[in-house]
């Protein structure tokens, strides 16, 4: 028996495309519409009229696609959408792009064709064209963590969050302050970015191209580029490293240089990680108000599944905090240094 997915190959549309053609909601191409048609005659394919009408009813379920499962960061945030959604008398589907937006797509147009009543996305990037599939499903969206053209968005201020972390450590004796981010097509990469660069700037510093790498929101980009950073000449003295998988990273080519943290060189990550303060040395950290980053976007999302066109489209912006511990201790001259190594 064929399903709506084989439909959906035959056809060569999305998931989303051919429930949007059985149920006669949102625009579609007139053409696509008979080769989807064709296609199910082609197939035989016969809907299940039963549970169409169930899917059509009032749904109870909250979409939530983020962009890495293995990311301590999203176990919180889920929490935080969840114990809203559950106050509410709704449950999650729970989708992981992992920055891949070929599965975003996917999971979007799965998203759609089971008639969700909202959905929290993690978006791979601003332009997610895909957006506006929930938009023909009529279908309320908040973006989390990152921004999405003209959709409501919860976000921490990441530009504060990078200044305070490198103006801190240039305070403490730091001059040459290499940056590890992510992908600058998304909000967190380039705003963090564009925080390190005013932190400098404030200080009378020009920013140095040579120290500046970006790569993936994951641990092995952030090791290779962390080895590359510890290759230029003159080296550098610390490392601003824009997220918790990140910074682990950049921690293991540490370790492979045999460098000490904070004696041979500073370090600042983003984001809190429970074994931050666990090791011989504390990490400082940027840490995000991760909880009430989820929570506060699924009770915007409940605004406006109520209300739809009540609010206009409105970024939700949060604090973060800076906390101090010993990876970015103040910096030991040189002749400190020389002077230690004569007495160890």
């Amino acid at each position: 028996m064929a399903t709506i997915q084989d439909v959906a190959k035959y056809a060569g549309v999305s998931i989303s495309t051919v429930s949007r053609v059985l149920n006669g909601r949102g625009r579609v191409n007139a053409e696509v519409v008979a080769n989807v048609q064709a296609a199910i005659q082609a197939l035989h394919y016969t809907p299940n009229r039963a549970a169409r009408s169930l899917r059509t009813q009032q749904s109870r379920i909250i979409g939530l696609l983020i962009s890495d499962i293995q990311n301590p960061f999203f176990a919180v945030l889920i929490r935080g959408i969840e114990d809203v959604a559950q106050r509410n008398g709704y449950s999650l589907i729970l989708c992981n792009s992992d920055e891949n937006e070929q599965k975003e797509q996917q999971y979007i147009d799965v998203l759609c064709a089971e008639h969700i009543a909202g959905a929290i996305i993690v978006p791979t990037h601003e332009n997610l064209r895909s957006v506006r599939i929930f938009q023909d499903y009529d279908i309320p969206v908040v973006a989390v963590d990152r921004k999405v053209q003209n959709v409501d968005a919860v976000l921490v201020d990441n530009k504060r969050g990078a200044c305070e972390a490198v103006t801190h450590l240039l305070n403490n004796g730091y001059k040459r302050i290499g940056i590890i981010t992510g992908r600058i097509n998304s909000t967190t990469g380039r705003e963090r970015l564009e925080g390190y660069y005013q932190a400098l700037r404030e200080a009378g510093i020009e920013p140095d191209p040579a120290l500046v790498r970006a790569g993936s929101f994951k641990t092995e980009s952030a090791r290779v580029l962390a080895h590359e950073l510890l290759a230029v000449q003159p080296g550098i003295d610390a490392l601003f490293v824009t997220n918790n998988l990140m910074t682990l990273g950049a921690l293991e080519a540490l370790h492979e240089r045999n460098l000490q943290v904070p004696f041979d060189i500073g370090l600042v990550g983003f984001d809190e990680m429970p074994w931050a303060t666990l090791g011989p040395i504390s990490l400082t950290t940027v840490t995000q108000p991760v909880y009430e980053i989820g929570s506060t976007a699924a009770m915007r999302l409940f605004q406006r599944m109520q209300n739809p066109d009540a609010f206009t489209n409105q970024e939700i912006v949060l604090a973060p905090t800076l906390k101090i511990r010993g990876s970015s201790a103040p910096r030991l001259s040189d002749t400190q240094n020389h002077s230690e190594s004569l007495l160890s």
